[in-house]
């Protein structure tokens, strides 16, 4: 490798929870691949910059805004993983408390 040559960015990985999958199933077909075509492409280049801190209570997760729909998300810095929480239309996602994901997903 060419000394002169940027080390190549860090590779963020999605880990989706059991509750985001079985959302993202229920989905029609083609939202839930805009979604994941949102995550693995756009997502994992600079979570941070793609997403929105969420505030008050959630204050400890991140939202991603694809179209009508939200994906609620924890962002692990030491891990680079994106833990992705809960998928669903801006009007309902919010809906549900949202707790601290176990520490065995992460």
């Amino acid at each position: 490798m060419d000394n002169n040559q940027p080390a190549p960015p860090p590779e963020w990985r999605i880990v989706p929870s059991t509750e985001f999958a079985r959302q993202l199933r229920k989905l029609d077909p083609q939202i839930a691949r805009l979604i994941t075509k949102f995550l693995n492409e756009e997502a994992v280049k600079n979570p941070k910059g793609r997403g929105e801190a969420l505030r008050k209570e959630l204050s400890d997760f991140w939202k991603y805004r694809i179209g009508d729909y939200r994906v609620i998300c924890e962002i692990q810095d030491t891990k680079l993983i994106i833990l992705a929480l809960r998928v669903g239309h801006r009007s309902t996602v919010y809906e549900k408390p949202l707790q601290k994901p176990d520490p065995e997903l992460s």
